[in-house]
């Protein structure tokens, strides 16, 4: 199927969608890139997205920039760094320093492009220690930005996320409602007009001292022991994955897919 209007997603988890289940679409995810393409193809557009969770920046910038570019998309969406913030040791101005590069590939192939700050996690019992880089890091995609005319989705700035109830129980993606939510955020970068209101949080149980212990410590044991133990095997995630729509399709709400 030929479309005219092309929309791209590009980067890791979180545009692949981690957080949001629906065991019915490819690699038993959702997510924000699939909300935004359901809008979208709704009206005609085709829909592929490259993102695979665990991925890098200078993977994300050599394993899919290529394959994006051969696609001549004319929308594309690109965010990755948050594996890398989360690494003992990282050096953000080395990290970022092929980002522009690659973003004014995209636009040569016509498309637009929007790239994202990552998310301030001030509040955050995972992400507070990581502020200080994120910061760093949002100042370098400013910096592209500027220098490339890309549009900005804001994360830092969207406050509604410090509330837990976008969160997944693994902490570290968002929920279904996260993810709807951002999609409606992004949607609002691209100036579409979107109806309707912005999903309230999940509510949070109240839970006592013990109770918050006891929910730390099963968290610990079923996310972050098997996140520690990629870190010192090497693996990844996402080293058996494909991407989820590597193709043009039109994707509807129900998850339908037109080739």
């Amino acid at each position: 199927m030929e479309f005219e209007q092309r929309f791209l997603a590009l980067g890791d988890s979180f545009t692949e969608g981690m957080g949001d289940v629906d065991v019915n679409r490819p690699n038993q995810v959702r997510g924000w890139a699939d909300r935004v393409a359901e809008t979208l193809c709704a009206e005609g557009w085709g829909y592929a997205n490259l993102a695979i969770r665990g991925k890098k920046i200078p993977q994300v910038l050599t394993e899919q920039i290529d394959a994006a570019v051969a696609l001549k998309p004319t929308l594309v969406t690109l965010y990755a760094g948050g594996n890398d913030i989360m690494r003992p040791k990282v050096n953000i101005d080395e990290l970022v320093r092929g980002y522009g590069a690659a973003v004014k590939r995209l636009q040569d192939t016509g498309a637009e492009v929007v790239i994202f700050t990552g998310f301030d996690g001030s509040s955050s019992p995972v992400f507070g220690k990581l502020v200080g880089r994120t910061a760093l890091y949002n100042e370098r995609i400013r910096e592209v930005a500027d220098v490339t005319g890309a549009r900005i989705a804001d994360y830092w700035r969207w406050r509604d996320f410090n509330h837990m109830g976008y969160w997944a129980t693994d902490r570290l993606h968002m929920n279904e409602r996260g993810h709807e939510l951002m999609s409606r955020k992004v949607l609002g970068v691209l100036a579409r007009e979107v109806p309707g209101e912005d999903p309230a949080p999940r509510e949070l149980p109240n839970l006592s001292r013990w109770e918050t212990a006891k929910d730390n410590g099963r968290w610990a044991v079923e996310y972050v022991g098997p996140w520690v133990q990629r870190r010192l095997k090497g693996t990844s995630s996402g080293d058996h994955l494909s991407a989820r729509f590597p193709e043009w399709v039109s994707l509807a709400a129900d998850g339908t897919v037109t080739r």
